[in-house]
């Protein structure tokens, strides 16, 4: 009984907290800019009225179209329940890999893409070709940064190195090619940008152009999940904390309290990036994930030596 509470409880936590962190870093920019903008909880208010609205399909449009929203959503849930945060002892331990929270999340993406080709518009097709441009490019970056874990902890599953541990140089240098990774796989500035719809930049928004109601209130909450995952793993990295040892409320307390401080660090630190950095050209993004996959193989290198 007390497991399923804290999957429930976990599960409740990403998908109450996740939309307040895409909302705050908009309110840093804003303020960054000299602007009021909007209220730091306007992601809130667009997922309500995304989902008491009405659903527009194309006539072209597939059973793959439907079920996309419903698989995005349950793979990002899926790896919300492989990160230590409530639930301290994995039940699938041997699936808490980083290696399968990358698989889960390609899941997802292949599905979306897919969805943007199915109904036949040319703007899907261009955002469905872009986003496999640069998947192919990260997750190789993404696959070194986990090797240069593996040789630090002797382990990739995300439980062995949820704890305390010494910051290494390998640690350093994979923590930041992870942070330049997440910025690709969460849409951010300087690869994508959210806040476009102009046809010669978007990536994520060119797929999800199609989607309405409450499918589009479902990938806009995937995706908010998707970057508290990424910046919960960064966390794990550069700030380790140990996990309660005992469950009891005050320690899972005083741990969420901590999670989220860290986590609230790296969405400033993202927000001020989206600030001073300009969106580059798309096949600027090929060098600029170069870039990470030399960092990921410096992350190797340093793990290998022992630094």
């Amino acid at each position: 009984m007390i497991k399923i509470t804290l999957i429930f409880l976990q599960l409740v936590f990403f998908i109450v907290i996740a939309p307040f962190l895409s909302g705050l870093i908009t309110k840093i920019k804003n303020y960054s800019k000299m602007r009021r903008g909007q209220s730091v909880f306007q992601p809130y208010y667009n997922l309500i009225k995304l989902f008491s609205k009405g659903q527009v399909v194309s006539e072209t449009a597939s059973w793959i179209f439907r079920v996309t929203p419903f698989i995005v959503i349950s793979s990002v849930l899926t790896v919300a329940l492989l990160v230590p945060v409530f639930i301290l002892s994995n039940p699938l331990y041997r699936m808490g890999d980083f290696l399968v929270i990358i698989f889960i999340f390609a899941l997802g993406r292949f599905f979306l893409a897919l969805a943007a080709l199915d109904t036949g518009s040319s703007f899907g097709g261009m955002g469905s070709s872009r986003e496999m441009f640069i998947s192919s490019l990260v997750e190789p970056a993404l696959c070194l940064v986990v090797f240069s874990l593996f040789m630090q902890f002797g382990s990739t599953n995300i439980f062995v190195f949820s704890g305390n541990h010494a910051v290494s140089v390998a640690s350093i240098v994979g923590a930041i090619a992870l942070f330049l990774i997440a910025i690709a796989e969460t849409s951010r500035i300087p690869v994508d940008n959210q806040e476009t719809h102009l046809e010669l930049t978007m990536v994520h928004e060119a797929m999800v152009l199609e989607y309405s109601g409450r499918s589009l209130a479902l990938i806009e909450m995937a995706l908010y999940v998707k970057q508290m995952i990424w910046f919960f793993l960064i966390a794990q990295i550069i700030f380790p904390i140990a996990a309660p040892g005992s469950i009891n409320s005050s320690a899972l307390f005083f741990w969420g309290l901590w999670y989220l401080a860290r986590i609230l660090v790296i969405a400033v630190v993202v927000a001020f990036i989206e600030v001073l950095v300009a969106k580059m050209r798309l096949f600027r993004v090929a060098d600029f994930l170069g870039f990470v996959f030399v960092l990921g193989a410096i992350a190797a290198i340093c793990a290998i030596l022992g630094v």
